[in-house]
């Protein structure tokens, strides 16, 4: 891809997925889940990125499992779900546009031809395509509580890779947050109760990482309670381990989301 590719046509052409998807939009929960890395989807017109199916389908292309537990929940807590419709490696929904992460070049090691020396026509391209849309969506579901006098609670369903830079990763899952711990603290406290999980605090990123796009803009700015959950991804590979860990996490949010004082716009 460089200054000579056509950019006048839409990216998106028939066939291919929406930029996003709501999953239970009329849910009556004062909930709204989120999932910037759903898919491992590419627009025909970037033809895989150049990268092999396989690469595409690793943790680089979505964070694996991440879909089947947001759907199992949204279901579960009869909330609305909104889901990113294309890989990460298109354009990153959970990155600020002038972070280099945006659109890598290069991603744990696997390079990807169509993200080089793009052109800034073609980087919007991708923004107006798949990035705007998706957090339109998020936008309008939060507007919608807004309007009808209700404060939800934020969920952003994301997984993480065993080993990272040949670096092993021990948690078994990760909550993400800054300095609202509404969600934080009670949900580290309850899932730490099973001998059996090992949870992270801010592991294995942090929550007040510059980097990350989603909760900053829609939680923290509004003022909403919000969570990033981190589940390692050779725990829930399929369907059967996605819901299994969906189910834990199930029983761990639903005595904290029981608590009406966290439904308060409070900025910190």
């Amino acid at each position: 891809m460089n200054d000579a590719s056509p950019t006048a046509a839409p990216l998106l052409s028939p066939g291919d997925p929406p930029a996003f998807e709501i999953v239970n939009p009329a849910g009556k929960a004062r909930l709204l889940f989120v999932c910037d890395h759903a898919s491992k989807a590419v627009p025909r017109r970037l033809d895989r990125l150049g990268i092999t199916e396989a690469e595409l389908s690793q943790h680089v292309g979505w964070d694996i499992g991440a879909a089947a537990m947001t759907r199992w929940l949204a279901d579960r807590f009869d909330a609305p779900a909104v889901l990113a419709g294309y890989s990460r490696l298109v354009i990153d929904c959970n990155r600020r546009f002038d972070d280099p992460t945006s659109i890598p070049e290069v991603s744990d090691r696997i390079v990807v031809p169509a993200n080089r020396n793009l052109s800034p026509a073609e980087r919007k391209a991708r923004q107006d395509a798949c990035f705007t849309p998706y957090h339109d969506a998020v936008a309008a579901l939060l507007d919608r509580f807004q309007a009808e006098g209700r404060v939800p609670a934020i969920l952003s369903m994301h997984s993480f890779t065993p080993v990272f830079d040949a670096k092993h990763r021990p948690w078994h899952v990760g909550l993400l947050w800054h300095k609202d711990d509404r969600l934080a603290k009670p949900l580290l406290s309850a899932l730490a109760a099973d001998p059996a999980v090992s949870v992270g605090d801010n592991e294995p990123y942090s929550g007040a990482s510059p980097h990350a796009y989603t909760m900053p803009v829609h939680g923290m700015a509004r003022g909403l309670p919000h969570i990033q959950f981190e589940v390692r991804q050779d725990l829930i590979g399929d369907e059967e381990g996605a819901h299994r860990w969906a189910q834990r996490l199930h029983r761990a949010l639903a005595a904290v989301l029981a608590d009406d004082t966290i439904y308060t716009v409070r900025h910190y």
